[in-house]
């Protein structure tokens, strides 16, 4: 393998047939070494072809690794590129495609756009996670190349515009529900302190102004409980995936239970971790938690979880390329093998999303969504070129 890899120029977006030639391919059953995967329409057709057959453009990736694409159930790093600095705000257009570019350049194929629909004002207020959507499945149709899927974070106590929330459930506008609640517990002084903090870094408003909404907002929690039931029951009719966050309780393990949650993300301990489990939710966790060595906020670790097998799906979280590296790193820690590593950035949030029978593995039939990277490279500069349904939407030079 020399310094400089050469990848044949890619296919135009008229191609429809493409053979990736000479290509390590991570499949479900394992490697398959120097193989030929053939693509037509976008799919998947075969692997460990011999001979091309003709009318297939030819690429030449000798030396190379091929893996599923990264599927990101949570990320919400695209916070910053709209609101760099509290009450600094860029145009939807210019910092989704931005983002778009970094999803891409940290390998991520499918995005769950984690879009928070809060009682805060600003960022992460319901106008704009009208604006974001409107923008997602409206220009972004043209302009963005990883393939962006909605995930709305509600928090419970934002009890305005619910008609509007439940129309977008039974029109398909969200593939992702989430529920959340962020509003600090009354009386912890600590909880209610970092969240303070935390608000401060997105919105020019005082102390005072925080916790004066802070108060507003806690009289609407019976109202946003009540409405969260019906959310429930319309998540569950149009077939769309309910995730928990942050349950740290049994009560809220029990809670998540009787809504019949399919991804328990961020779960605050081992013990919690494998009563999700055990009702049948997908543990997920973030993939910086790894990289980083810990949870930021004091809950249990991804080490921990793998090393307790409670662990089933990673995300970026709050920053994309941790999701590259931590297959990668959960081998090196001797805590899964890298093939079954991988899963847990493609193959299982494929089943944990409900989209397994389109997206997430290397096989016949399935969207081919997939990376060619340089081996002996955890990060993500390993990335030589990143393909959405057959087509190569970035391309990189690897050293």
């Amino acid at each position: 393998m020399t310094s400089q890899q050469t990848i044949q120029q890619s296919p135009t977006l008229t191609t429809a047939k493409i053979a990736i030639q000479g290509v390590d391919v991570l499949t479900p059953e394992g490697w398959i070494k120097d193989a030929t995967v053939l693509i037509e329409d976008g799919q998947f057709l075969s692997i460990n072809q011999a001979i091309s057959p003709n009318g297939f453009h030819l690429v030449n990736a000798k030396g190379l690794q091929m893996l599923p694409g990264i599927i990101d159930l949570h990320g919400d790093a695209f916070e910053r590129m709209i609101c760099p600095r509290p009450g600094v705000n860029f145009p939807l257009p210019m910092a989704i495609a931005d983002n778009d570019r970094n999803l891409l350049s940290a390998g991520i194929t499918t995005f769950f756009c984690s879009i928070t629909d809060s009682y805060e004002p600003g960022l992460r207020s319901r106008d704009s996670a009208r604006a974001l959507i409107d923008f997602i499945l409206g220009t972004g149709k043209q302009v963005l190349s990883c393939n962006h899927q909605i995930h709305l974070r509600h928090e419970e106590a934002n009890t305005q515009g619910h008609q509007e929330l439940c129309d977008w459930l039974t029109s398909g506008r969200i593939q992702l529900l989430s529920i959340n609640d962020h509003l600090p517990p009354p009386g912890n002084q600590q909880i209610l302190s970092r969240y303070i903090k935390s608000l401060r870094l997105r919105l020019p408003l005082s102390e005072p102004e925080i916790k004066e909404l802070i108060t507003q907002v806690e009289e609407q929690r019976h109202e946003g409980y009540e409405q969260i039931e019906q959310l429930v029951e319309l998540a569950h009719t149009y077939g769309i995936p309910l995730a928990s966050h942050d349950d740290d309780s049994e009560e809220k393990v029990a809670e998540s239970q009787r809504r019949q949650v399919a991804i328990a993300e961020f779960p605050g301990s081992i013990a919690l971790a494998a009563q999700s489990r055990a009702y049948g939710a997908a543990i997920l966790m973030g993939a910086p938690n790894l990289v980083r060595g810990g949870s930021h906020v004091g809950y249990m670790s991804v080490a921990e979880a793998a090393k307790n097998d409670i662990l089933d799906c990673l995300c970026s979280d709050y920053h994309y390329p941790s999701l590259f590296h931590a297959p990668f790193k959960l081998n090196e820690l001797g805590l899964m093998p890298f093939e079954t590593a991988w899963t847990l950035v493609s193959s299982r949030p494929a089943v944990a999303a409900g989209i397994s029978d389109c997206k997430g593995k290397i096989a016949p039939g399935l969207d081919a969504d997939f990376l060619l990277i340089s081996p002996n490279n955890s990060l993500p500069s390993a990335i030589a070129s990143v393909y959405v349904t057959g087509q190569a939407v970035a391309r990189y030079s690897i050293k």
